[in-house]
C-alpha cells in the first residue's frame, strides 16, 4: 500500500549530481579611457543605490579606445548569450523578479507586495502579462511593478519568459541574479537573501520550499500535507532536491547565458531554436532547465530557509490535469536527455514510482479476489506494510502540527495515493503512446 509522495510525481526534492560551481564574474575592462554612463531610464531594470536616501549617481565606466564615448542606457547585444563585464553603479548586484502573469488580477498585487517585504529588496519586479483577458496588468502597475505584455505567444509561461528574458538579459552583467516566479506565489521575507547567499557560494540556481496556500476544501487539505512532506524532505536531505521548481528560483546572468549559449551550440536540446532559456517544445520547462544546468556542470540547491506558500488546487480536475502535466513532463524530459551522468538517478525514480503503481495495482487486485471469493482473511505481511505506512504517514506530516499527525494515522489520504498512482498509470501510458500533449 505504498505512499505517494510530491517528489514521485515530478515535483521538486531529490538529489541532484553536480560537479562544478557557478561561472566566476568577469572583470571590467581596465586599460581604456573614462566615459560616464548616463542615468538608466525605463527600458532597463533600475540599480539600487548604495544609500537608500540618495538619488542614484553617475558610474564611471571604461571601454576600448582613446577617446571618451557616451554608453547608452540599453546597449544592445548580438545574443543574450553574449558576455558582458560587471559595471555596477551600487557595488552590489541587481536583483530583478520576473513574473509570468495570465489573468491573475486577484493575486499579482500580494505576489509584488511580498517582494517589497523581502529583507532584501529586489531592485526591479517585472510582471509578463501574457495573453490576459482580466486587469493583471493595471493591477501589477498599480503596485508598482514593470509591465510588459507578451506577444504573439503560443507557448504559455516558458513562451512567455522566453520573449522577455531576450529583452532583458542583454542589458543585464553577469553578476546580476534573475528572480523567476509564478504569480499565484509569495515569497517569504528571507527568500531573496537565503538565495543569494548560496549563489554566492556557487551554486548556478536556488529553488524554493512550498508549501499549500488556503481553500481548496478536502483535496486542499491533502496537498497541504503533501507539500509539508515534501519540505520535511528537503529539510533532511540539506536542500539537495530534483528540480528548481517554478514557484520561485533565482540565477546568475552569466548561468542563463550557460544555457542559451550551449542551446544554440547543440550541447543541450535546441528548445525554441533561438537561444531562448526555456524549452517550449516540453510540458515541464522547469524541470528540462534544471536537466540543464546540471548537465552544464552547475550545482542546484532548495535551501529550507527559501520559503514561500503558493496556490493549491481546488478541485480534483485541476489536480489531475496538473500532475499529469508533471508526471508526464517528467518522464518526457528523461527520454529527452538519455541515460546520462546526471539522468540515471531521474530514471532510478521513475522505475520506483512504476514499481509503486504495480504494487498497488497487486494489492487492490488481492483485496478484490478476497471479497469476491468470501475468503477475507487477516494475512500477517499485509498487515505489517500496513503498519510502516502508517507511521511513515503520521511521522512526516509533523510539520503541521500533532493535531494533523492524529489523523493522519486514520490512512484517509490513500484516497490521493490512489489518486496520484492512477495519474501516474496515465502519464506513462499517454508518453508511451504519445498522444497529443496539452495543459
Amino acid at each position: 500500500m505504498p505512499a505517494t509522495t510530491i517528489a514521485a510525481s515530478a515535483a521538486p526534492g531529490a538529489e541532484p549530481a553536480t560537479t562544478s560551481a557557478a561561472p566566476a564574474r568577469m572583470p571590467a575592462t581596465t586599460n581604456a579611457a573614462p566615459v560616464t554612463e548616463p542615468a538608466t531610464t525605463s527600458a532597463a531594470p533600475a540599480r539600487m543605490p548604495a544609500t537608500p536616501s540618495a538619488a542614484p549617481a553617475p558610474v564611471t565606466v571604461t571601454v576600448t579606445g582613446p577617446e571618451p564615448v557616451t554608453e547608452p542606457a540599453t546597449r544592445p547585444a548580438t545574443s543574450i548569450a553574449e558576455a558582458r563585464p560587471g559595471r555596477h553603479r551600487s557595488g552590489v548586484a541587481r536583483v530583478v523578479a520576473v513574473i509570468p502573469a495570465h489573468d491573475e488580477e486577484a493575486q499579482i498585487a500580494e505576489t509584488i507586495a511580498a517582494l517589497r517585504r523581502q529583507d532584501r529588496p529586489v531592485d526591479e519586479v517585472i510582471v509578463v502579462a501574457d495573453n490576459c483577458t482580466d486587469g493583471t496588468a493595471a493591477n501589477a502597475r498599480t503596485a508598482g511593478a514593470t509591465v510588459r505584455a507578451s506577444e504573439g505567444n503560443e507557448h504559455k509561461k516558458a513562451g512567455a519568459l522566453n520573449q522577455t528574458l531576450s529583452w532583458l538579459l542583454p542589458q543585464l552583467d553577469e553578476d546580476d541574479v534573475i528572480l523567476v516566479q509564478d504569480a499565484d506565489s509569495t515569497l517569504d521575507p528571507q527568500f531573496v537573501s537565503t538565495a543569494l547567499h548560496h549563489l554566492e557560494r556557487g551554486y548556478g540556481g536556488v529553488g524554493g520550499v512550498f508549501r499549500g496556500g488556503p481553500g481548496g476544501g478536502f483535496v486542499g487539505h491533502l496537498q497541504r500535507n503533501e507539500y509539508a512532506r515534501y519540505a520535511r524532505d528537503v529539510h533532511r536531505l540539506r536542500g539537495k532536491c530534483l528540480v528548481l521548481t517554478g514557484t520561485a528560483a533565482m540565477f546568475l546572468v552569466s548561468t542563463l547565458r550557460d544555457v542559451s549559449a550551449a542551446r544554440l551550440a547543440g550541447r543541450l536540446p535546441a528548445g525554441n531554436g533561438t537561444g531562448g532559456i526555456y524549452d517550449t517544445t516540453v510540458l515541464t520547462e522547469d524541470n528540462e532547465l534544471t536537466f540543464a544546468l546540471l548537465h552544464l556542470g552547475h550545482k542546484v540547491i532548495s535551501p529550507s530557509a527559501c520559503t514561500l506558500e503558493t496556490e493549491v488546487m481546488t478541485s480534483w480536475r485541476t489536480l489531475w490535469t496538473q500532475r499529469l502535466r508533471w508526471k508526464r513532463g517528467a518522464v518526457e524530459n528523461c527520454f529527452q536527455y538519455g541515460f546520462t551522468r546526471v539522468t540515471w538517478r531521474y530514471w532510478g525514480r521513475q522505475a520506483l514510482t512504476l514499481a509503486g503503481v504495480l504494487v498497488s495495482l497487486i494489492y487492490l487486485a488481492t483485496i478484490l479476489v478476497a471479497l469476491c471469493t468470501h475468503s477475507v482473511h487477516l494475512n500477517p505481511w499485509w498487515l505489517a506494510i500496513s503498519g510502516v505506512f502508517v507511521v511513515e504517514r503520521v511521522v512526516t506530516v509533523r510539520y503541521r502540527g500533532w493535531r494533523r499527525m492524529l489523523l493522519a494515522a486514520a490512512m484517509y489520504e490513500l484516497v490521493l495515493d490512489y489518486f496520484l498512482q492512477a495519474c501516474h498509470a496515465k502519464a506513462y501510458a499517454d508518453a508511451l503512446l504519445r498522444t497529443r500533449k496539452s495543459w
